[in-house]
C-alpha cells in the first residue's frame, strides 16, 4: 500500500503537474480537493506532467471534509510552515495521507487546528517564506517512501 497525496485548493497548473508526475513514478496516489485554480484540461498542467498521466491514480473531491469522510481511518499529516515538527519526526506508513494547501496561503487554520497532532514542517532558513510546492510534495513523499523501503520501486 502506497501513500496519498493531497493537494487542498492548488493554484498553478505547472506544480500540480509537476506533483502528478511524482505520484505517477512512485506509486502515490493524487487526491485534488476543489476548488481548483486551473481547468484540469489546462496545456501547462499537462505538460508539466508529460505523458505519466495514464499511470497516475487520480481523485477529485468537493471538500477536505469530504475526503477525509471517504477514508475515516486515514492518518493525515499537514504540511505548513507553523508546524513545531519536522517531516522527519514522524514513523510513516503506507496509506498515510500527506496534505498540502493552495501555494499562496497555505492550509486553512480550521484543517491545522483538526491536525495539530500531526502537523509536518520541512526545515528552512528562517528569513525564507517557503519552498515551491511541488518540491516539498517531493521532499516529503520521499521521506515517507524511505522509511518503508521504497515500496514496488526499483
Amino acid at each position: 500500500m502506497s501513500i496519498h497525496i493531497v493537494l487542498v485548493e492548488p493554484e498553478i497548473p505547472q506544480n500540480t503537474g509537476n506533483i502528478a508526475r511524482t505520484c505517477a513514478v512512485t506509486g502515490a496516489s493524487l487526491h485534488l480537493v476543489r476548488p481548483l485554480g486551473f481547468e484540469i484540461d489546462d496545456a501547462r498542467l499537462k505538460r508539466a506532467g508529460l505523458d505519466y498521466w495514464h499511470e497516475l491514480n487520480i481523485y477529485y473531491h468537493d471538500s477536505f471534509a469530504q475526503l477525509k469522510e471517504k477514508f475515516p481511518d486515514g492518518r493525515f499529516f499537514c504540511a505548513t510552515t507553523k508546524a513545531d515538527k519536522s517531516y522527519t519526526d514522524f514513523r510513516y506508513r503506507g496509506g498515510d495521507f500527506f496534505v498540502f494547501g493552495k501555494e499562496t496561503k497555505g492550509l486553512a487554520r480550521e484543517i491545522l487546528d483538526q491536525h495539530r497532532e500531526s502537523l509536518i514542517r520541512i526545515p528552512m532558513r528562517p528569513v525564507t517564506r517557503s519552498l515551491n510546492l511541488s518540491n516539498s510534495v517531493a521532499i516529503v513523499a520521499y521521506e515517507a517512501l524511505r522509511q518503508m523501503d521504497f515500496p514496488s520501486l526499483v
